[in-house]
């Protein structure tokens, strides 16, 4: 029996142990899994209290079951989910039930998710937008996600590829009807007119992206400048935590060390670096690389210093921001002096009392918010994504071009924007991508 004949299981709650765990199956045999486990069917959609037994009609637990049957089920098939408790003896028992029964096997990573796409359940977009959802550790993430997961950008597509496919037709009637006097120019006039309309409505969502589909990664920020300016110190600060080792002594930081951070919702990777200077210390000169390449690599480098004269060593085309660190032992002032921006692109702080620590952290949510752009216009979330509506707008300007070429010109650069929408959606062509967006979903989902 083919893989995709076979009868799917596999926990979808989290880790064990825990107060409920979910148990769920997906296929042609899930009812009469749960027939045998629950000894009745229970009415479609409505929770049922049932003692599950085993093959040999010995209890296994006292559960919740209920039964979805396809195609009105999450994944188009029939669907059966065991909430039993939640300790890794009954979950074992039940699997080891379920693995005796024929067609039945345990689920890959994505596999309920790709079940679901296979049966026109959700397109690829929506797909993505899951696993983003499922891997969202911010806000605004989570906001992101659910806007792709209720089809945000696929109902887009759908209805941009379904007025390709119309104005395509149309041409393609003038080619079929080219005898017939003026029908050609009568029906070229509506697709021309339909083509540009779409066009400027897809270049619109190009253009109005910013960049959010960096979103899922985050923004870097790099922490660089000379030994002994406090690096690891502003580091922790950031944090909240002691995550780096703060010394006195120059060259302490070695290594890179990287903390993801939530800041006003926007994901950031902070990393401390090692202090940049030349040295004859084979360690120490490999942590210098490590920080000048990191930095070179940033979104955003805070170079810290202790003087306002300092220079700043740039690596890549990262924006620089020069940060005064230890006001409270300079000219500035006494320590507790609230510093604020001066007119030069510096920023004072004492990275050891916190002083200035609220201007700086502000800085850095106005900063990610510009680079991020705004989430409420952005529809592509991933690169993927906008290649391919690039493809697509790129196909319909050559067929408005190709007019003095003629309709047969034009109905194929037609065809080729069709098809870049759909593998936007994942309807044709696209049986290797689906291999790597679906294992890497959690397994269960």
């Amino acid at each position: 029996m083919h893989p995709h004949d076979q009868t799917i299981f596999a926990l979808s709650s989290g880790p064990l142990p825990s107060a409920i765990a979910i148990v769920r199956l997906s296929g042609s045999h899930a009812g009469t899994a749960l027939q045998s486990f629950a000894g009745k069917m229970p009415a479609a959609r409505m929770a049922t209290h049932a003692l599950l037994r085993d093959g040999n009609g010995q209890p296994i637990d006292d559960a919740v079951v209920l039964w979805f049957p396809g195609p009105a089920s999450a994944t188009g098939e029939d669907v059966a989910e065991l909430h039993v408790h939640g300790s890794r003896a009954v979950v074992a028992a039940v699997f080891s039930d379920l693995s005796a029964m024929p067609q039945m096997r345990t689920a890959e990573p994505g596999e309920f998710t790709r079940r679901a796409f296979e049966n026109g359940k959700i397109d690829l977009t929506e797909a993505e937008g899951l696993d983003d959802l499922i891997h969202a550790d911010t806000d605004r993430q989570r906001q992101q996600a659910l806007r792709q997961l209720k089809g945000l950008l696929g109902d887009k597509a759908r209805r941009w590829r379904d007025q390709i496919i119309e104005a395509s037709a149309l041409i393609e009637a003038g080619i079929d009807f080219a005898d017939e006097g003026d029908v050609p120019t009568e029906l070229m006039a509506p697709a021309l007119s339909r083509i540009g309309q779409l066009l400027v409505e897809i270049e619109s969502v190009l253009s109005a992206q910013g960049r959010a589909e960096r979103l899922r990664d985050g923004l870097t920020v790099v922490i660089a400048g000379p030994p002994n300016a406090g690096k690891s110190t502003l580091m922790n600060q950031l944090v909240r935590r002691e995550v780096a080792i703060v010394s006195p002594h120059a060259g302490t930081t070695r290594d890179i060390i990287e903390v993801q951070l939530d800041l006003d919702g926007y994901p950031v990777t902070v990393i401390d670096t090692a202090g940049i200077r030349e040295t004859d210390d084979p360690v120490e000169q490999e942590g210098v690389r490590r920080a000048r390449d990191r930095a070179a690599r940033a979104d955003l480098v805070l170079w810290l210093s202790d003087d306002d004269r300092a220079g700043v060593e740039r690596q890549g085309d990262a924006p620089v921001w020069l940060v005064r660190n230890k006001i409270d032992r300079g000219p500035d002032g006494p320590e507790g002096v609230t510093p604020s921006r001066t007119e030069s692109p510096v920023l004072r702080i004492s990275a050891r009392t916190g002083t200035g620590m609220v201007e700086l952290l502000e800085a850095l949510v106005s900063f990610a918010r510009d680079y991020f752009g705004s989430i409420e216009s952005g529809l592509i979330t991933r690169e993927r994504q906008r290649q391919l509506l690039q493809q697509t707008a790129e196909a319909l300007r050559r067929s408005l071009a190709a007019i003095d070429l003629g309709e047969e010109v034009m109905a194929e650069e037609l065809r080729i924007a069709a098809l870049a929408l759909g593998r936007l959606l994942g309807r044709v062509d696209v049986e290797d991508l689906l291999d790597v967006i679906f294992r890497q979903f959690c397994i269960g989902k």
